[in-house]
């Protein structure tokens, strides 16, 4: 195992030393970069409540990743939200339901200069947090990976990919600016991030992934495999990448239809067969589930937009049943 204390970050030529870097949310997302930001930052915070509180304060962070190997790492302080200094980056990761309670309990933690990066689900997290913020600046981000955090409270990443997308919606030289920091920062931690030239494209690209990926698989609570062996239920996931897309375009998104292939091909070729999802795990462990994020929204999108979405208003009425 690597196991990266914080004096163990100075040897490095490492810009980052003086800056002030939180994590909020530390489930599987928020547990990965904070794993792999703690070997670069060591003015590291994280914020979290209850047991992982408790955890990560006694014994640090676990980081078991298939792509980086074994990682441990120390941060410098482990808090609330609330109780959370003010901070030059926060990295915010929590579920897209709690994004407006994590910004009202973040406000104090966020200055003029502070920059934000909620990397979460859906299509609109960047501008939710800079509704609810009014203050800092907010970098748009969307993130590959398969992660989550084990009943130990250590984090898990599974696979031999985990690859960040960063952006700027609102195209200025001071976003610009901002979305170049947080690159270098993500580089300093080893971290695999590109800078899109239309973030909102990307968002939509993914976002289209999970309205199958993340809705079949929990809908069936099925594993990719299953799935794909199952041609009934494979020509549904083709339909629901399908409705999602046509939903873009009628929002006036630059989606391509290559993007679409891409999305279908990775579905028969590139997924692990033993893959799941989160909206899956969440259900089948009896959580609050983002439901509402993956299959709600492109329902009620939809029908805004004069927008025929047969399957997907099927399967959002099955997961609403079997989260009663």
């Amino acid at each position: 195992m690597k196991e990266y204390k914080r004096e163990a970050n100075m040897d490095r030529e490492n810009v980052w030393a003086d800056k002030r870097i939180a994590v909020a949310g530390v489930g599987g997302v928020g547990g990965y970069l904070a794993g792999m930001l703690g070997r670069a930052c060591p003015h590291l915070t994280l914020a979290a409540r209850g047991k992982r509180k408790e955890t990560l304060q006694k014994e640090g962070l676990t980081l078991h990743s298939d792509y980086h190997g074994e990682i441990h790492i120390w941060p410098e302080s482990v808090v609330t939200m609330e109780e959370l200094p003010e901070q030059d980056y926060i990295f915010l990761c929590v579920k897209n339901y709690s994004l407006e309670e994590a910004c009202m309990e973040l406000r104090q933690a966020v200055g003029e200069d502070t920059v934000v990066i909620p990397v979460m689900n859906g299509v609109d997290p960047g501008e939710r947090t800079r509704h609810f913020l009014q203050k800092g600046t907010v970098v748009d981000s969307l993130i590959y990976i398969v992660a989550f955090a084990k009943a130990d409270d250590s984090i898990t990443q599974q696979g031999d990919f985990a690859r960040l997308c960063i952006g700027a919606k609102d195209v200025n030289e001071v976003n610009l600016r901002k979305v170049q920091e947080v690159a270098a920062l993500l580089a300093a931690a080893d971290i695999d991030c590109e800078i899109a030239e239309d973030i909102e494209v990307e968002i939509w690209r993914k976002y289209i992934l999970n309205c199958a990926y993340n809705v079949e698989t929990a809908c069936y609570d099925n594993t990719i495999g299953q799935l794909r062996d199952d041609p009934g239920k494979a020509a549904q996931y083709e339909a629901l990448v399908q409705e999602a897309y046509q939903v873009g375009l009628a929002k006036g998104v630059n989606l391509k239809k290559e993007h679409i292939d891409a999305i279908i091909h990775r579905f028969y070729h590139e997924l692990a067969d033993d893959a799941t999802s989160s909206l899956q795990r969440d259900i089948r462990d009896g959580k609050r589930a983002e439901v509402d994020v993956f299959s709600g929204y492109i329902v009620r999108e939809a029908a805004k937009y004069g927008v025929p979405v047969p399957v997907s208003e099927e399967m959002y009425e099955k997961l609403k049943r079997i989260c009663g």
